[in-house]
């Protein structure tokens, strides 16, 4: 859903839900997601810009800013990234539908 080359924060996904206000829900759920996984993890962030680093996510921190690097957006040894130069900013109800799509598709 978050296109290549983009980002979004935790808090975006949770309002995009209809979740507001239930960011840190948001990434509980995206640690648990089995690896390789069609969702694009990767591009969810903290509203600090940053990667979330964390002993409990077993490495998938450091995967993740290999991850981004690799779509060309750059991450320092620390996880900062520049947020608002990547930030995606979708169509809202074109996000509804591709939302609903895919939930659909998962049934």
């Amino acid at each position: 859903m978050i296109p290549p080359g983009h980002l979004a924060t935790y808090g975006q996904v949770a309002d995009w839900l209809g979740a507001w206000g239930c960011a840190r829900q948001v990434g509980w759920a995206l640690r648990r997601l089995s690896l390789p996984s069609e969702v694009p993890w990767q591009r969810v962030v903290n509203a600090k810009g940053r990667i979330s680093m964390s002993l409990s996510r077993e490495g998938s921190d450091w995967m993740q800013r290999q991850l981004l690097i690799a779509e060309g957006i750059p991450v320092d040894g620390d996880g900062r990234l520049p947020l608002q130069r990547f930030l995606w900013r979708p169509d809202l109800e074109a996000l509804a539908l591709e939302i609903h799509q895919f939930a659909i598709a998962r049934e």
